[in-house]
């Protein structure tokens, strides 16, 4: 990723609600979700939802797809992918010791859902 586009979507998601939406369609998947039920999940009125998830679309961050009257918005996980490998690029290349250990993303553990 170019700097400017990790600023353009570090930006993005440097505001509480627009990182709740970007967060709740990492756990989504690529299938993604409606408005309408990203709305009521988060709990935000649907025109400041449109709003958020414009600023995460052209961040570059969010994808729309249309399937019949219905819009569904998914991350760009090569994206987000993007973000994270431009952060850690490098990680400890001008230190005096070797620190694999801490430029290594830590893991969260999965949570399952119980049907």
């Amino acid at each position: 990723m170019k700097p400017t586009d990790v600023v353009k979507a570090l930006s993005a998601l440097a505001q509480e609600s627009r990182l709740a939406v970007f967060r709740l369609l990492v756990k989504r998947g690529p299938e993604g979700f409606t408005p309408g039920v990203m709305a009521q999940k988060l709990e935000i009125a649907a025109p400041t939802l449109s709003f958020h998830l414009k600023e995460l679309q052209n961040a570059g961050l969010v994808t729309v797809r249309r399937e019949g009257r219905f819009l569904f918005y998914s991350t760009r996980f090569d994206r987000m992918k993007g973000l994270v490998g431009f952060l850690t690029d490098e990680c400890c290349s001008q230190a005096d010791e070797a620190c694999d250990v801490d430029c290594k993303p830590v893991a969260v553990a999965a949570r399952r859902r119980i049907a």
